[in-house]
């Protein structure tokens, strides 16, 4: 099965960095393209799924409470 064929239109300075890194590691343009896409699905798939139940998360009224808030915000404000 052959797969399919997407054509995109890039701005020079993308196409060229694309360009450079293919070279850099010796690989196909578009090799580092479809690398490229797959990273970006899998990190939009991440986000929509945690907003998704994060909504869920509020819908159900599961909020951190006030103290469990200022607990978050001195430990980062103690790691410092």
């Amino acid at each position: 099965m052959s797969e399919p064929n997407v054509s995109v239109e890039l701005p020079a300075e993308l196409a060229d960095r694309i360009d450079s890194l293919a070279r850099s590691i010796d690989r196909p343009r578009s090799w580092v393209v479809e690398k490229a896409v797959e990273e970006y699905l899998e990190t939009q798939a991440w986000q929509v799924r945690a907003i998704r139940s994060a909504l869920a998360q509020a819908e159900a009224g599961d909020f951190a409470t006030d103290e469990e808030v200022h607990t978050g915000f001195a430990k980062l404000l103690d790691a410092r």
